[in-house]
């Protein structure tokens, strides 16, 4: 039988070349023993894909006897078992996807790249980014050998526009809203740019009175949030229990329930296009207009990175002043000091 690959040396270095295409690879070796070994091993696998497929099996079995047999389904249910609360939910929901239904009970070793392509086709965002986890903690427990589907031939994950709160949308619900726990329920989303969870879940002994300080772990991640507050949100605060959970109606609701409710009410005053999750875009746009601290901004919303917390801000709309003016209120005064730079030094 004709070989598929030929062996020739160039410059001391043994190459192949591909009889059908031309097409010619450096072997990267100067020993003749290596060049043909790896000129047999790429002609067997040309001749016999479907018996090295087999023996590749083999290999991989005598390491992890249920390597052949592994579906997809057990890493979708083995990264639930790392997770809690809010993101063991969404985890959940994310894979209740029919999209996945594609892959979900086929052997990962017999996994092809169309195969996810046609279920990324199938399905939405979502489905791209949990996918996405799904490979990668495959490939973390050595249940992958190599990615099904290289990085770069992933599609773009492209999420929908979002948008803030405006002013007159929030005074507009406030004033629609005849439920007074649900109202002061929104009035402090604005104030504080806490997720709704978070909002739903503050208790009285989570207020520093003294220091007019609000504090409280965020549920997602964890990490603490700290944001003062001045006289608006105080007499909110105020108005609500001094004692026990704030909002004891509220935080018994599902995430799901309170959107809902959000909704219809945007949906009688004719608002579209917002979400609890939009007084969080609200609070870093007003910060950013305003010309408050980045840093500070961060702590008050719990952003642990500056990239994040900048997408947050990105739509806000910055007035700058006349530079003689702001150097007037800022600048230097006729009386202050000015310190020369040292001189350098041979």
């Amino acid at each position: 039988m004709k070989q598929r690959f030929t062996l020739f040396r160039r410059a001391k270095v043994f190459y192949c070349e591909d009889t059908t295409t031309g097409q010619q690879i450096s072997l990267r070796t100067k020993d003749v023993g290596e060049a043909r070994t790896l000129l047999h091993s790429k002609n067997e696998a040309y001749r016999q894909p479907i018996l090295n497929l087999q023996m590749a099996r083999a290999y991989l079995s005598a390491n992890d006897p249920e390597m052949s047999k592994r579906t997809w389904q057990e890493p979708m249910d083995e990264m639930a078992k790392t997770m809690t609360g809010p993101t063991l939910i969404r985890h959940h929901r994310a894979m209740l996807d029919k999209a996945f239904d594609r892959v979900r009970h086929l052997p990962i070793l017999e996994t092809q790249p169309i195969h996810f392509l046609k279920a990324l086709e199938a399905g939405s965002v979502s489905t791209n980014i949990f996918l996405r986890r799904v490979q990668n903690f495959a490939l973390d427990m050595g249940w992958l050998p190599w990615p099904v589907l290289a990085k770069k031939r992933w599609p773009q994950i492209r999420f929908k526009e979002k948008r803030a709160v405006t002013w007159t949308e929030h005074q507009a619900i406030v004033a629609g809203e005849l439920n007074p726990e649900r109202r002061a329920y929104y009035e402090c989303c604005w104030h504080l740019g806490a997720a709704q969870s978070d909002v739903a879940n503050l208790a009285a002994q989570d207020i520093d009175w003294q220091n007019k300080v609000v504090s409280f772990h965020r549920q997602k991640t964890g990490t603490a949030s700290i944001v003062r507050f001045g006289g608006d949100l105080e007499g909110v605060l105020r108005s609500l229990p001094q004692s026990g959970p704030l909002f004891p109606h509220h935080r018994n609701k599902r995430e799901t329930h309170r959107s809902r409710e959000f909704w219809r009410c945007c949906h009688r005053l004719g608002i579209t296009g917002i979400t609890l999750h939009s007084y969080r875009y609200a609070w870093a746009e007003r910060a950013k207009t305003c010309g408050y601290p980045e840093r500070f901004a961060q702590e008050a919303l719990g952003h642990a990175s500056k990239a994040v917390h900048r997408a947050y801000a990105k739509s806000a709309r910055v007035v700058i002043p006349p530079l003689e003016d702001y150097e007037k209120r800022h600048g230097p005064t006729d009386d202050a000091v000015i310190i020369p730079m040292p001189a350098a030094t041979a």
